[in-house]
């Protein structure tokens, strides 16, 4: 049990019997009233997001998150399959559990699989990861950066904004906590 003061983004909390990934805190102060801290959180559970006001003097519950290496091997339906480096075991994880991560799973990408009590609850993706286009309208060779954009397929059946100079077959570098084209990869 730690202080809702220290909550951080990252930290995986219990609380009323589920899991919740926190994704912002905020302390605040308001006047002559007592402080609380407003935190952003996901439910590991069905992935939606809420906000809760804690108490200052209030006392949350960390999860203790185990965390595997494991590889991306390939989907079966709604079924993504997985394989630990180490020890070459197998587990499969349903779209549900991986939610929007499952848009930049590409064969053989190593990844964190996040295991609580023994059970896969989640991955952990890395910041950004290459992509190729597989269907965009035709590249313009005078185009340079700016604000217009056109949708690029990616090979996950994914869609992002790209600029107009970007073509199918060109892999690109994608941030995965926003889902925006960073730039051309090499």
């Amino acid at each position: 049990m730690i202080p809702a003061t220290q909550l951080r983004p990252g930290n995986v909390i219990k609380y009323e019997g589920e899991l919740f990934s926190v994704f912002g805190v905020t302390h605040r102060t308001p006047g002559n009233k007592r402080g609380f801290v407003q935190a952003k959180l996901r439910s590991l559970r069905s992935g939606s997001m809420m906000e809760h006001r804690f108490r200052s003097e209030d006392t949350v519950e960390l999860a203790i998150i185990d965390q595997q290496e494991m590889e991306y091997l390939y989907s079966e339906g709604d079924d993504f399959h997985f394989m630990n480096t180490e020890t070459f075991e197998q587990i499969q994880l349903p779209r549900s559990v991986l939610g929007d991560g499952a848009n930049y799973l590409t064969p053989n990408v190593q990844i964190k699989v996040e295991f609580y009590e023994g059970n896969p609850i989640g991955i952990e993706l890395p910041s950004t990861v290459d992509m190729t286009v597989v269907e965009t309208e035709p590249g313009l060779k005078s185009a340079t950066a700016s604000n217009v954009t056109k949708p690029a397929k990616l090979e996950t059946g994914f869609v992002v904004q790209v600029p107009p100079f970007i073509s199918t077959g060109e892999k690109i570098r994608v941030d995965t906590a926003e889902g925006k084209y960073l730039e051309r990869a090499k």
